[in-house]
């Protein structure tokens, strides 16, 4: 499959379904099989299918190396069940479908899912509808319109100076009485500006297809922007919407492993498997994925924004995107994402299976409690898989609070109360973050700068050593040595010749000469 990734835009699930099955149809080698004395061909063994699938999920950029097999073998089942393959019988329906020598084929038609025209509930609530209420003090009538698509998001700082010198040019003219801001003005400003934001960042022409503006608390932004401890962490005022204290204690447990200072209890053999067991229980048992059913679409979009070269477009994104979740939903995410990613970086944790790393174990077990569709979706577990992912990578930026969406809205508040503007939606943009686009290289230019990045910071490694004086000479030979038989290249390259190895020791060489030298004895004649 080309390593390209399916652009935002409305069932991005279902085009990426689409796309899956049709380049797995495309591509997947086909050749003759025997089975129990007969011959088949154009068939494969579902362990050849394992395989290929495998190979291409983690090469294709809406997916990741995050991938597992285990996830592969899922969907191949998945397939199996919607008859985009059958059995050498012609048999499906099921999910009988292990990584085995059992032999399979290809449909005459692999059916592809259909994308519905519009989701019921946005065509009656689109966001221009939405606004055309004349009580609103906001029309967005025009937003999709006058909002720069994909490559507008260089919104320059002369657009700005320009908007505010007419604003200030219209006050010289009419000098209007401040008027006075209810708490309903102000809801509706944090709703515009985040939809303003949101639609440029994702780069589609409307929102209304990924989500509906209804769904948009704004009491709940002003609450996640403004009730926060030290970390950044929201603070509940409603202690029975947190976490149960025996959760909180657990995940403390295991976040500070081995030196939890809330669980005093006695530790036995397999003590921190039945922890981590507790709190993946507690997570999985939630009504609800923990970005809501509601904002799934958002979510899977932004998908299509992780990708190298956009990676801090993405970040904003999830910034925006997780602010718009319910108070107690956003803590519980903040405190899942802070375990998960100290778990994940303690070089002191205990293994907690058997055939998984603790990364990949973090990721497979809390992905659907964090990301997953109301009815089932096939490529659920691989897209929130590659969503926790990236969270976990970048939780401490996603999860914290942007400053200049507060100071936007402080801004949008000045000019309404001064008068300045009546329909801020008609006549005042939001000034956007400035994002510089890279150049989009290819799949192997990317994978040379990433060798070419890692040997540079070797190689620096190496020079850190070197050059580190306080370290003894005992310990920097040892060192050296340890590296030398690491990295060999990169060790020749520094030191070519044993001449420039010797030097770094003052000119001694690297093999010692014997301490004791026993001399030949010279014998005399006993003649006289």
């Amino acid at each position: 499959m080309e390593k390209r990734s399916v652009p935002p835009g409305p069932y991005r699930a279902t085009k990426l379904w689409n796309e899956v099955t049709t380049s797995f149809r495309a591509g997947m080698p086909l050749r003759k099989h025997r089975q129990h004395f007969k011959k088949y061909g154009n068939c494969f063994t579902a362990g050849e299918a394992v395989d290929w699938l495998y190979g291409l999920l983690r090469n294709n950029s809406n997916f990741g190396s995050e991938v597992t097999r285990q996830q592969t073998i899922q969907l191949l089942r998945k397939f199996l069940k919607n008859h985009v393959i059958e059995d050498i019988k012609g048999r499906w329906g099921s999910e009988n479908l292990d990584d085995n020598s059992q032999l399979f084929r290809f449909p005459a038609n692999s059916p592809l899912k259909t994308l519905p025209r519009r989701h019921p509930e946005l065509r009656k609530n689109s966001i221009e509808n939405f606004y055309k209420d004349k009580d609103s003090i906001f029309k967005i009538q025009n937003l999709s319109r006058r909002t720069p698509k994909k490559h507008g998001l260089q919104f320059s700082q002369e657009n700005t100076e320009y908007m505010d010198c007419d604003i200030n040019n219209e006050d010289q003219e009419n000098s209007i009485d401040n008027r006075e801001i209810s708490q309903k003005d102000v809801e509706e400003v944090w709703r515009y500006i985040i939809l303003i934001y949101l639609q440029t960042i994702l780069g589609v022409s409307s929102l209304e297809e990924v989500i509906n503006p209804k769904q948009v608390n704004p009491q709940y932004i002003m609450y996640n922007m403004s009730n926060t401890n030290k970390h950044g962490v929201v603070i509940l005022q409603d202690k029975s919407d947190d976490l149960p204290h025996w959760v909180l204690s657990a995940m403390k447990c295991l976040a500070n492993w081995p030196r939890s200072n809330d669980m005093n209890n006695p530790t036995y053999d397999g003590f921190e498997r039945d922890v981590f067991r507790t709190i993946a229980d507690y997570f999985l048992d939630l009504p609800e994925p923990l970005l809501t059913f509601e904002y799934y679409e958002l979510f899977v979009n932004i998908l299509g924004l992780l990708q190298p070269h956009l990676e801090r477009v993405a970040i904003d994104a999830l910034q925006l995107c997780c602010l718009l979740l319910p108070p107690p939903n956003r803590r519980k995410l903040q405190l899942l994402m802070r375990m998960i990613s100290r778990m994940s970086q303690n070089v002191d944790m205990p293994q907690l299976h058997d055939a998984m790393g603790t990364r990949s174990l973090m990721i497979h077990t809390f992905s659907r409690c964090i990301l997953c569709c109301a009815e089932e979706v096939d490529l659920d577990e691989l897209l929130a898989a590659k969503l926790v992912s990236f969270l976990l990578d970048h939780h401490q930026e996603i999860l914290q609070v942007p400053s200049y969406l507060q100071t936007e809205v402080e801004k949008h508040l000045d000019y309404l109360k001064k008068g300045h503007i009546k329909n801020p939606g008609d006549g005042l943009i939001a000034p956007l973050p400035t994002y510089s686009y890279c150049k989009q290289i290819s799949a192997q230019e990317f994978d040379e700068q990433k060798v070419s990045t890692s040997q540079a910071a070797i190689a620096e490694l190496l020079e850190n050593i070197i050059k580190n004086k306080s370290l003894p000479l005992k310990e920097k030979r040892k060192k050296l040595k340890q590296f030398q038989k690491e990295y060999p290249l990169i060790y020749q390259k520094r030191f070519p010749t044993t001449e420039s190895e010797a030097s770094l020791f003052g000119n001694k060489p690297s093999i010692k000469q014997p301490m004791l030298i026993l001399r030949k004895p010279k014998f005399h004649s006993i003649r006289y």
